[in-house]
């Protein structure tokens, strides 16, 4: 009786262990919002060279203030300087019917040295549109931000 009982005991835990395995991975929005944030916990982490891994190689950032930046014009950028951090929390995503193609947009937070060498936080909007790549990767296609007051100090 208690092999059997060992038996059926075993049974139940390879069972659950295989319907954990089995976990859905997010798709669509929600697919889109996690790749956000794990863009975001990158870049918080490793700075400027993360920020590019997140970038298709004919991805752009619209500049605030104007102008276009190339993943190759935002390799040649220097590395963050000493106390830069840039953070952001997605607000909403959607993704097309084609599974293909999305969108995020949320807020920011830069915090860099200004001229007096004092650090200072700027605060935004942005926008980045991704799309899938054919190895199946995911990656940004268009970012744009635009800079704004503090949100919490708009209230």
């Amino acid at each position: 009786m208690k092999k059997i009982t060992v038996a059926i005991v075993l049974m139940l835990l390879f069972a659950a262990t295989a319907l954990a395995k089995k976990e859905k991975s997010p798709q669509g929005a929600d697919l889109l919002r996690q790749l956000e944030v794990d863009f975001a916990a990158d870049v918080a982490k490793h700075g400027h060279d993360a920020f590019l891994t997140y970038f298709a190689e004919d991805g752009v950032e619209v500049v605030d203030g104007g102008g276009f930046d190339t993943k190759d014009a935002m390799r040649k950028q220097p590395p963050w300087a000493e106390g830069t951090s840039l953070t952001w929390t997605p607000v909403k995503a959607e993704m097309a019917a084609s599974g293909d193609l999305g969108y995020t947009y949320g807020t920011y937070v830069y915090t860099a040295k200004n001229k007096e060498g004092k650090l200072v936080a700027n605060y935004g909007k942005y926008t980045s549109i991704w799309r899938k790549q054919k190895d199946g990767q995911w990656k940004v296609v268009v970012d744009m931000g635009n800079s704004s007051p503090d949100l919490k100090s708009a209230k």
